[in-house]
């Protein structure tokens, strides 16, 4: 048989070759081994075709007529391409080629490998694997026992082509190659290091072949759907969005969030709701707010009041332990429902856009229309542009409340479920806001901060291309570094303490007040400045996915165990004292039978100690310095104020006695929200465990950072009935304060 193969070939060699580089080249192609799962028999094959070669041009006859063969097929060679000959059988006759051996073969695909030749090692080789299936394996390979090695030599083939496509940035092609041959070893059941290493592969190309196959057209239905599917199947094996566990791409924590990051510009809408409302049931914070975003940007725009319900409800799994109380606010007004709305504000810490709502609410008796173009320029300015679909769509308040739809919706939406949504986020964040709330499974993975996520590009119709280890396109729009057009900046003076909004609480009042926003989005006969929204500070927020997901950072100081040994070994001496003293007071006094006491009789008396002792209030009263001890009784103040707070009759006297800044203003909401709902709870306590303070010593500070362990039981009543879904018992629940000493007090400023 032929194959497209010529001596100079085989040894590596140019026809201008010397007799002295002939030999060199022959000792060294000779000195070569292949990789260690080919045969002894494929071995010697190609020392054949490689000893053949040598022998040919060593002989100065033999190699003068051999050049005459080869420069005329390559003349042949080259009339044919230059008339344009396009079938590979036209140029295979023209090829320069050698007469081989049938059992050679397998040292010809050998070398044809080693130059590179993947795709004619693939066309050679199959036409070798036509097998006769009534023929048992065993004796297939005994027939063919050169059968295993040409399977290798396919397979290396597959892998060596799909990675070569994969560097001209080809992933879907390089995924078929790869493919091919791992379907061919499994299908023969041979050389599983060589699978394994193919699956590899396969598993490090998903991020590219997601990327690639969602930047395609819209219209390119099924692709982009299999790009979804290799999404799906990313997070399923990393245990989620935010998951640790391992999905073999080579891509950390941080560097898949970027990744899904860059890939939100790709998808669409309704492709991030499938998507993340199936993270959210992991459950998972991250997937949750995308989620979030995903229903909003969808309700809105395709102005589906449903799916704005569903955005509302699941921003409750995250108001206990991240500040969402501005998503809260903007579901609410387009619920038509502005008296949670304001209750919402009213919990808000987002202080720049809480005053761009203000100073576009002058001359109004409420809130809403600042509130109103807020929901509107945020929804198309930071939420529509991350969605492929949406990024120029129009959208407008007024177009929305306009929709029939929208209104039949709003005007039927049962108020008794919402205000138990209300109860049940309550329940909920009650416990939540004084708790670290990730499981040991997220607190285990790097915290999200704006570093997770690079910047995203727009959706491009070409395939993208790739330019680092998780950003895989072309540079397109930059996406926003926030999830929010406006956000705390950690300075200001502006006041938390929203009101006036609640005055309007029905759908034709915000109806109203749309109606009298201009086109450009300012109350009409408002003199109100109508500059653009500020910027979104950068500072002091995290960013998930381009949106803000202010995750929080999990700390837990590792207890101080050399000062609970002191102040357990003091306890136990201090025990040990008062009980040898009292054994030896009761011997005194009640023994009757004893010996009579030589000498002086000692000074006691019932009602005085033998010695000076410290009296319990002023031993339990910790020392200025104890920073344990100023934890413990400011906690414990706390839980008993809070018990008075949420009881039936609403004692929040107390509250400013013990708390202080967003602590005290979050506290307060809730008990007004408590009594305006008529429900209320019976807290009970067990005790305080403080697990660590910094700093210990508390002689110098104002300010105190404590994890603490609390025991809590909580019995909820609606209307004066108990409800048991909402209760609980015995809840033990590891809590972190932010302590301030304010004017020689020392009160709790935040719950971590």
């Amino acid at each position: 048989m032929r194959i497209p193969l010529d001596y100079y070939r085989i040894l590596g060699l140019p026809i201008q070759a010397t007799a002295e580089q002939l030999k060199q080249s022959h000792r060294d192609r000779t000195l070569q081994v292949p990789r260690r799962e080919y045969s002894e028999l494929a071995i010697e094959s190609r020392r054949q075709l490689i000893d053949l070669a040598y022998s040919v041009l060593g002989d100065s006859m033999r190699r003068a007529e051999y050049d005459q063969e080869f420069l005329a097929a390559s003349k042949s060679l080259s009339q044919s391409l230059a008339q344009g000959a396009g079938q590979t059988e036209d140029l295979d006759a023209h090829v320069p080629s050698i007469e081989i051996e049938d059992h050679q073969l397998v040292g010809g695909l050998l070398i044809l490998l080693e130059l590179g030749e993947y795709e004619l090692v693939l066309r050679l080789g199959r036409a070798h694997l036509k097998r006769d299936d009534s023929t048992p394996e065993g004796q297939q390979l005994k027939a063919q026992p050169a059968l295993p090695d040409i399977i290798l030599s396919l397979a290396v083939a597959c892998l060596e082509l799909g990675r070569e496509e994969w560097q001209q940035n080809h992933y879907e092609h390089a995924a078929e190659s790869l493919e091919t041959g791992r379907e061919l070893l499994l299908r023969e059941d041979l050389f599983p290091v060589l699978r394994a290493e193919i699956q590899s592969d396969l598993y490090k190309l998903r991020p590219y072949r997601c990327l690639e196959l969602i930047a395609r057209p819209l219209e390119q239905k099924q692709p982009r759907q299999e790009g979804v599917n290799l999404l799906r199947g990313m997070l399923q094996d990393r245990g989620g969005i935010d998951g640790a566990d391992d999905d073999l791409s080579g891509l950390g924590v941080d560097d898949f969030l970027r990744f899904v990051q860059q890939l939100r510009g790709y998808l669409t809408a309704a492709e991030q709701q499938e998507v993340f409302e199936a993270e959210a049931q992991r459950p998972s914070a991250v997937g949750t707010y995308l989620a979030v975003y995903a229903l909003l940007a969808r309700g809105f725009a395709q102005h589906q009041p449903a799916l704005i319900r569903r955005a509302k409800q699941m921003l409750l799994r995250l108001s206990g332990r991240q500040d969402v109380h501005l998503e809260q606010a903007v579901c609410a007004v387009l619920l038509g429902q502005t008296e949670e709305a304001s209750r919402a504000l009213e919990l808000s810490q987002e202080y720049e856009p809480l005053a761009f709502i203000r100073e576009h609410s002058q001359g109004s008796p409420d809130l809403l229309p600042g509130l109103c173009l807020y929901a509107e320029n945020w929804l198309q300015q930071e939420v529509f542009p991350f969605f492929r679909d949406l990024d120029q769509a129009p959208a407008t308040l007024k177009d929305y409340f306009a929709d029939s739809s929208v209104q039949t919706f709003l005007e039927n939406l049962p108020l008794a479920n919402e205000r138990s949504n209300r109860q049940s986020s309550w329940a909920q964040s009650s416990q939540e806001t004084e708790r670290e709330t990730f499981s040991e499974r997220s607190a285990a993975s790097p915290a999200l901060t704006a570093a997770s996520f690079g910047q995203s590009s727009a959706p491009a119709e070409s395939d993208p291309t790739y330019e680092g280890p998780f950003t895989l396109g072309k540079p397109g729009r930059e996406m926003g570094s926030g999830d929010r057009p406006f956000s705390s900046s950690g300075t200001g003076n502006v006041t938390s303490n929203v009101t006036g909004l609640g005055q309007t609480a029905n759908l034709s009042s915000v109806a109203e007040k749309i109606s009298q926003l201009s086109p450009s989005g300012q109350l009409v006969g408002n003199s109100v400045d109508q500059s653009e929204p500020p910027a979104r500070s950068r500072e002091n927020t995290d960013s998930v996915g381009g949106t803000a997901l202010r995750a929080r950072r999990s700390r837990r100081p590792s207890p101080k165990w050399g000062r609970l040994a002191a102040v357990i070994l003091a306890g136990l001496l201090c025990l040990g004292l008062a009980g040898i003293l009292a054994m030896r007071v009761i011997g005194l006094l009640g023994s009757s039978s004893s010996p009579e006491i030589e000498g002086e009789p000692l000074d006691i008396e019932i009602n005085q100690p033998p010695i000076e002792t410290e009296s319990p209030d002023a031993a339990a009263a910790p020392s200025p310095a104890d920073a344990a001890g100023i934890a413990e009784t400011t906690i414990t103040q706390w839980l008993e104020t809070k018990q008075a707070a949420y009881a039936s009759d609403y004692d929040s006297s107390g509250l400013e006695d013990v708390l202080t800044g967003s602590a005290l203003s979050r506290s307060q909401g809730k008990v007004q929200t408590a009594q305006a709902d008529d429900w209320y709870v019976d807290y009970t306590h067990g005790d305080v465990k403080v697990l660590s303070v910094e700093p210990e010593d508390a002689t110098d500070a104002d300010q105190l950072s404590v994890e603490a362990e609390v025991t809590e039981s909580a019995t909820f009543y609606e209307a004066g009935q108990r409800v048991d879904q909402y209760s609980y018992t015995d809840d033990v629940v590891t809590i972190g304060y932010d302590l301030v000493r304010q004017d020689g007090q020392w009160l709790i400023e935040q719950f971590r």
